[in-house]
């Protein structure tokens, strides 16, 4: 039902003239806004190999907890969402609260990595970084955060070298590749995997965003960039959505092979929950996952639903596993907004109970 109000020409005349009003002003906000930076923390480079690169991040706050905590980021994104401005850094609020933090840069992919495995990430890239992380501190484990297909291999690499870590934390991370709410995974069911990697070789960003933003087209193409218009006149707010934005299309290539096993053995096979994993010549068994388990997922993630995360819990029988439930962010948003005011402070107050 149409109400009064929206036919009053009155109201109409005032509502176009403070949109004019905004248009005008944002297109001077526009003309003064330069290229915007990411990462509020200063950082050094500790270990090198081939594209990738490990970072420490430093902190001014004094360092309070002894066992260091290495981020494993996805693929698919570039890893400094978390540290992408100094009012929304996860890594921030770690380093205030007394953690040496450490991240995983995957660095761009080009055809000379068309042929790296999950192997090459699990049980080359991730574990010697893990060890130059442990001889620098001396500890013969470490704690691990890995971010939704971070947190996968996280969970791989647990599995495998379990004495290596002291205790893991998950974010928005896919257990339960098949759920029925996983939009993402009801896609890639029957896609010729081995024709479209064979054909593509590295599989190009450009694609991949492509498909993340048509999950969702209204919200993810049309009203975000409606909803610019309540900004346009705030510079700092028009900042804040233009990073984001820069992030978003800021999308590695894919290795060709690794993208090709990691569809078909989690996507197709959903083996990391129904067995047969194999990284490598070695079984992946989530049961080996021997370590304290945080586990952290989104209400309202499109892309990774809460129950694709909450399926570990099916696995993890040991010292026991916690969740962290983060209200009404969606995927690529959990980094952002509310939870910078819960995520670090529960993962601090969870890793200080295990010394």
């Amino acid at each position: 039902m149409i109400t009064p109000i929206q036919l009053n020409p009155e109201h109409v005349t005032k509502e176009l003239g403070q949109f004019g009003e905004r248009l005008a002003k944002g297109m001077q906000a526009l003309k003064e806004v330069r290229d915007v930076h990411y990462g509020a923390s200063e950082k050094e480079e500790i270990y090198r190999e081939d594209k990738l690169r490990l970072y420490r991040f430093k902190s001014t706050n004094k360092v309070t907890q002894k066992v260091p905590l290495l981020i494993v980021y996805a693929l698919v994104n570039r890893p400094y969402m978390v540290d992408l401005q100094d009012d929304r850094s996860i890594v921030k609020n770690l380093l205030a609260a007394g953690h040496d933090v450490y991240l995983i840069d995957w660095g761009y992919p080009d055809a000379s990595d068309r042929f790296l495995t999950l192997d090459d990430y699990i049980s080359g890239y991730i574990r010697r970084c893990v060890q130059a992380v442990s001889k620098r501190h001396g500890v013969p484990a470490i704690n691990i955060l890995g971010i939704c297909q971070g947190g996968a291999f996280s969970i791989c690499y647990a599995s495998l070298y379990p004495e290596t870590v002291k205790n893991l934390i998950t974010m928005v991370t896919p257990v339960d590749f098949k759920t029925p709410d996983n939009m993402l995974s009801h896609w890639v069911q029957d896609m010729d995997i081995d024709l479209f990697v064979d054909t593509l070789g590295n599989v190009p960003a450009d694609l991949m965003n492509w498909c993340y933003l048509t999950l969702k087209p209204f919200r993810l193409l049309q009203q975000k960039y409606v909803g610019l218009t309540d900004i346009l006149d705030n510079k700092a707010e028009l900042e804040n959505f233009l990073r984001m934005e820069k992030w978003i299309f800021d999308s590695p290539d894919q290795a060709g092979d690794a993208f090709r096993q990691f569809l078909k053995d989690f996507y197709q096979g959903n083996k990391l929950l129904k067995g047969g994993l194999v990284i490598g010549d070695k079984p992946i068994d989530p049961k080996k996952v021997t370590m304290p388990v945080l586990n952290i997922f989104a209400e309202q993630d499109h892309l990774v639903p809460p129950s694709a995360s909450k399926a570990l819990e099916g696995h993890h029988r040991h010292q026991g596993l916690h969740r962290a439930l983060v209200q009404g962010w969606p995927h690529r948003y959990l980094r952002l907004g509310r939870a910078q005011r819960e995520v670090p402070p529960a993962i601090d107050a969870w890793l200080r109970k295990r010394g």
